[in-house]
Parts: C-alpha cells; sequence; structure tokens
C-alpha cells in the first residue's frame, strides 16, 4: 500500500466524522479543520493520480481523479453561497458528500490499477 493512499483513507474517515458533525449542527467551529483535512485528501488524490500516469492507467480514471480534486473543494468552499436556504442546501451538502466519497473511491481504484499496472510491468 503507498502513502498517498493511506493518507486519502484516513483523510476520508477523518473527513467523514468531521462532515456529520458539522452537519448535525453545533459544531460550526470544525469547518476549517474540516476544509484542511479535505485539501490534504486532494492533494493525496493527486499523488496518487499522478503515480497511476506514470504507471500507465487510463487517462480516463486519472483525469476522473483530477477533476473531482478540482470540484470538491470548490463545491465545498462555496456551497453556502450556492444554495442559501435550507431547504436547498441539503441538496448541496448531499452532492457534496457524494462527490467526496467517489474521491475516496477513484483513489481506491486509482491504487488497485496502479498495482496491476505495476506486476505487468514486471
Amino acid at each position: 500500500m503507498n502513502i498517498p493512499q493511506t493518507i486519502v483513507r484516513a483523510a476520508g474517515v477523518i473527513l467523514l466524522v468531521l462532515g456529520l458533525l458539522i452537519w448535525t449542527g453545533g459544531f460550526g467551529g470544525l469547518v476549517p479543520i474540516h476544509m484542511l483535512v479535505g485539501f490534504v485528501l486532494v492533494l493525496a488524490l493527486w499523488a496518487l493520480a499522478y503515480l497511476a500516469h506514470r504507471a500507465g492507467v487510463g487517462i480516463g480514471l486519472v483525469g476522473l481523479a483530477v477533476v473531482l480534486g478540482l470540484v470538491l473543494p470548490i463545491l465545498g468552499l462555496t456551497q453556502a453561497q450556492i444554495a442559501p436556504g435550507e431547504d436547498v442546501h441539503v441538496v448541496v451538502r448531499i452532492v457534496h458528500l457524494a462527490l467526496g466519497l467517489s474521491a475516496i473511491g477513484v483513489a481506491e481504484a486509482l491504487g488497485g490499477a496502479t498495482r496491476r499496472a505495476a506486476e505487468r510491468a514486471r
């Protein structure tokens, strides 16, 4: 297992816990920590994408990781402005959660594809 994948896994768990605490209310002070850990996850995802690209993994999966890494922080940083009303804001939160879980899944796929590519190269 490589270091960026381990970082994505650990950051993913931390982000889910922080996100649920923030979402349920009363823990708004955790938002900056959530954002910082989110940026760490994105950097680790991009590192995985780079390693996967170097190993010969298909550009589709690598490109998806790069795009998710761009979209997630933009959505996270602007979600309060996108839908200020609570009824609509819950949809933005769900989309943010779904994209975050997708990023973790893409990281796992990148890790597996990179390992398989390395085994074929031997």
